[in-house]
């Protein structure tokens, strides 16, 4: 099976012909999707201006995408090395049972699904590496009570997610399925009162 690095060069060989080379680079997603396979390519195509079922995409675009999906993985993998040196340290203190962000991070291995977006054509406008950064940073100092990503304070607690962690805080802004350590209790709180509030007033009407 093709690495990540092995399809991207196909993605930028002239040689190949252009229906390899999108499909290069949807092979890409298979390795790392920030926003999950589906919301990740409609991202890209979004960004550089192609449709997600056309087969003769320029290659100019295609490159422009994949680099953009490259420097978000380099994001990552520098994530992931200070993660795995801090979970060395903290063992090696003693502390052996994992938290809240590492249950997130083990749930995101490799980078898929990183700041998942459940609805696939609702997801941020901003580059891949810099929601990246956002969420990372976020991740990496106190919780907060707005989304990490596009700093919106509309977070919706959903019950039903089409993939794991299958149910928790949802922005209604961007639509990033925001890591619960990433919010205080009381934002989470707050989020679980709104949907039992909402469902009160519906099963009124």
């Amino acid at each position: 099976m093709a690495g990540f690095r092995s399809l991207a060069r196909q993605v930028r060989d002239p040689r190949c012909d252009l229906a390899l080379r999108r499909y290069s680079l949807r092979k890409c997603l298979e390795r790392f999707a920030p926003y999950g396979h589906r919301a990740t390519w409609h991202h890209l195509c979004t960004r550089h201006r192609f449709h997600p079922e056309d087969r003769e995409v320029e290659p100019a675009r295609l490159v422009a995408a994949l680099e953009e999906l490259e420097e978000a993985r380099e994001v990552w993998l520098a994530y992931e090395v200070r993660f795995a040196e801090r979970r060395k340290q903290e063992k090696h203190d003693g502390l052996r049972r994992p938290g809240s962000i590492d249950d997130w991070h083990r749930r995101t291995w490799g980078g898929h699904g990183v700041a998942r977006c459940d609805d696939p054509s609702l997801h941020p406008t901003l580059p891949l590496a810099e929601a990246l950064r956002r969420l990372i940073t976020a991740l990496e100092r106190r919780p907060g009570v707005r989304c990490p990503v596009c700093a919106d304070d509309g977070i919706e607690w959903r019950p039903e997610l089409s993939n794991e962690p299958w149910y928790g805080p949802v922005c209604t802004g961007c639509g990033v399925v925001v890591p619960q350590p990433a919010l205080t209790e009381e934002a989470l709180a707050a989020a679980k009162r709104d949907r039992r509030h909402r469902q009160q007033l519906a099963s009124v009407a």
